[in-house]
C-alpha cells in the first residue's frame, strides 16, 4: 500500500477542509484510493508528504453549451468526432463530467442533439470527460429575461410542450436529461415542475422575473437551484429580496454561480459564498468558443465577440464564457479566501445537487488516483491544481 500523508479534503464537512483537519489516503497496487483515514491531531504518518494540499474529484459542470465550436444545440451524428474531442479537452482542464446545456432553440433540433448526446454517452471511454443527463435552460422562459435566448423558441410551459420535447428521453442525472431550467411564475409552469420532479429531473430557476413569495413557493414545489445566480432575474434589493434572498432564507436551494468576475462582481460572489458556502455550485457558462482564440465566433445565426474569456452579442448583451470551470474556482478561492469551498463548489457540490449524499472520504473510495485533483497555492498565495502523481514520489533532498 502506498501511503499519502498530511493532505486536506475539499469536502463540504468543516472536519474535511479545516486547518486542523489532516488526512491519509492509501493507494493500492492498482492505483486506486483503498483508504482514507484522518490523522490525530499533532501526529505524523509515514508515508508521501503533501504538505496540506487538499486532494478532491474531478470537476462537474452543469451549466456548458459546448466548446471547440460545438454548440450543443446544433449537435448532429457527424459532429461525434469534434464532441469526443472536446471531451478530452475538458478532462485535461480536470472536468470529469459535465450537464451539456441545450439553450432555447427549435424542438427538432433538442431532439436530435438528445440523440447525439446519448450515443456518445455510450461511446465514454477513460480520459474523457462523461456526460451526464442534459441541461435544458428554456424553452420555458421569461421573454423579458430571455438575455441572449432566441425570442422565437421560447414556449409557455405546459405538460404537453414538455412532451414534445423529450418524449422517449428519460430523466436523471445518469439518463437523457438531468436538469430543466424554467420561469416558475409562467402559468403552467407549476405542473412542468411536477412533472420533472416525478422524472427525477432537477428544476432550476431561471431567466425568470419571479419575486421573492414565487420563487419561495416554487421552491416549496420542488425547484432546487438558481441557475446563474443574480444573472436574468431580480437581483438582491433591501425592499425587494427577490429570487436570490428567497433562496438564501430557504436554506437547501443551491446557486450556480458564473465565478468569472463579470457577470457577477466578486464582492457580490463572495458575498454569496459566505452566506452559504455549501450551496454555491460553480459553473462555467462555457459557449461553442471554449478551447478556441478570442475574436469573432458564429452562434447559431448570430456573432459571438469574444474577448478575455467573455463572450458577448453583437448588441453588448453578455452570452457566456470561454473560461475553464476550474478558472471559477481559482478566482474565487481568491477572492474570499475560502479554499476548501471554493474547490467544493465545483467538484462536490453539483455532485450533491444530482443527489449524492456519500461523505466525501467515501466517495473517494475505489477512484483511481489519477482522476482526482491535487490543488495546492502558489507562492503569490494563488491556488493552482494538477492530476496526482500515479507512482511514488521520492521526498524532496
Amino acid at each position: 500500500m502506498r501511503w499519502l500523508t498530511n493532505l486536506r479534503l475539499a469536502g463540504d464537512d468543516p472536519a474535511c477542509g479545516g486547518d486542523v483537519g489532516r488526512w491519509r489516503v492509501g493507494v493500492d497496487s492498482d492505483g486506486l484510493i483503498a483508504r482514507v483515514r484522518p490523522t490525530p491531531p499533532g501526529s505524523h504518518s509515514a508515508g508521501e508528504d503533501w504538505g496540506g494540499d487538499w486532494l478532491s474529484p474531478g470537476g462537474v459542470d452543469l451549466q456548458i453549451n459546448g466548446g471547440l465550436g460545438l454548440a450543443f444545440p446544433e449537435l448532429t451524428p457527424g459532429d461525434l468526432p469534434r464532441l469526443q474531442a472536446l471531451l478530452e479537452l475538458l478532462w485535461r482542464d480536470g472536468v470529469e463530467a459535465i450537464c451539456p446545456t441545450l439553450v432555447t432553440c427549435a424542438p427538432e433540433a433538442l431532439r436530435q442533439a438528445l440523440g447525439v448526446l446519448a450515443e456518445a454517452r455510450r461511446r465514454h471511454r477513460p480520459g474523457r470527460c462523461r456526460l451526464l443527463g442534459a441541461h435544458l435552460e428554456g424553452p420555458f422562459l421569461a421573454p423579458e429575461r430571455r438575455g441572449a435566448h432566441p425570442a422565437q423558441h421560447l414556449q409557455a410551459p405546459s405538460r404537453a410542450a414538455l412532451e414534445r420535447l423529450i418524449a422517449g428521453f428519460q430523466g436523471g442525472a445518469e439518463a437523457d436529461v438531468a436538469l430543466v431550467t424554467l420561469a416558475p411564475e409562467l402559468v403552467g409552469a407549476a405542473e412542468v415542475i411536477d412533472q420533472l420532479r416525478a422524472a427525477d429531473v432537477v428544476v432550476s430557476l431561471g431567466h425568470s422575473g419571479a419575486d421573492a413569495e414565487q420563487a419561495r413557493q416554487s421552491f416549496g414545489r420542488g425547484v432546487g437551484m438558481l441557475t446563474h445566480t443574480f444573472n436574468a432575474m431580480a437581483g438582491l434589493h433591501h425592499r425587494a429580496p427577490g429570487p436570490v434572498g428567497a433562496a438564501l432564507l430557504q436554506g437547501e436551494v443551491a446557486l450556480g454561480l458564473i465565478a468569472d468576475g463579470v457577470h457577477v462582481a466578486p464582492t457580490m460572489a463572495v458575498l454569496l459564498q459566505r452566506l452559504a458556502p455549501h450551496r454555491l455550485v460553480i459553473v462555467s457558462d462555457a459557449l461553442a468558443p471554449y478551447g478556441l482564440a478570442d475574436g469573432t465566433h458564429r452562434w447559431d445565426e448570430r456573432l459571438l465577440l469574444v474577448q478575455d474569456g467573455s463572450c458577448r452579442l453583437e448588441d453588448g448583451t453578455l452570452a457566456g464564457v470561454t473560461l475553464p470551470l476550474l478558472e471559477g474556482v481559482r478566482r474565487l478561492a481568491g477572492w474570499g479566501g475560502r479554499v476548501p469551498t471554493s474547490i467544493a463548489a465545483a467538484t462536490l457540490a453539483p455532485r450533491r445537487l444530482l443527489g449524492e449524499r456519500r461523505p466525501l472520504e467515501q466517495l473517494l473510495l475505489g477512484r483511481p488516483l489519477g482522476d482526482t485533483l491535487r490543488w495546492s497555492t502558489a507562492d503569490d498565495g494563488s491556488l493552482r491544481w494538477r492530476r496526482p502523481a500515479t507512482v511514488a514520489q521520492a521526498p524532496p533532498p
